[in-house]
């Protein structure tokens, strides 16, 4: 993967992933002075986070035939000072009431979250809470 980010002035960043021209937007938070009007670099980690478990369990779920389209995350970063960093992601997955999931599905896809690159990329310092809401 390749790209390019842009400093745009007042707190804001650009950033292009150079395969597809996609473009991501940052602002800074406005407990650090910005505006908070897009995404925050830290927002995107935390996000990333519940993404990439959803595609680690998109790909599980191909594997063994279990549909889970509609899973929704709810993300929270937390935010601690000295230095200022993510102290804690909260990530509830809320999967969608159209399906019902044997324990073994569940166990394969709670597996494959916790398999993510992302969780195994965080410093250990961070906190994740992580709660499966199965219907």
């Amino acid at each position: 993967m390749l790209s390019k980010v842009l400093y745009l002035g007042e707190l804001r960043t650009a950033a292009t992933h150079l395969r597809s021209g996609t473009i991501i937007e940052t602002d800074a938070p406005i407990d650090n002075e910005g505006r908070g009007e897009r995404f925050s670099p830290s927002d995107l980690v935390a996000t990333s986070l519940a993404s990439c478990m959803l595609t680690v369990m998109g790909i599980a779920a191909r594997t063994h035939d279990i549909n889970i389209t509609g899973t929704e995350c709810d993300v929270e970063k937390i935010m601690v000072a000295d230095p200022r960093r993510i102290g804690e992601i909260k990530i509830g997955m809320r999967f969608s009431a159209d399906h019902s999931y044997t324990d073994k599905e569940k166990q394969i896809l709670e597996h494959a979250a916790m398999s993510c690159p992302v969780i195994h990329s965080l410093h250990p310092d961070i906190k994740k809470t992580i709660s499966f809401l199965w219907p």
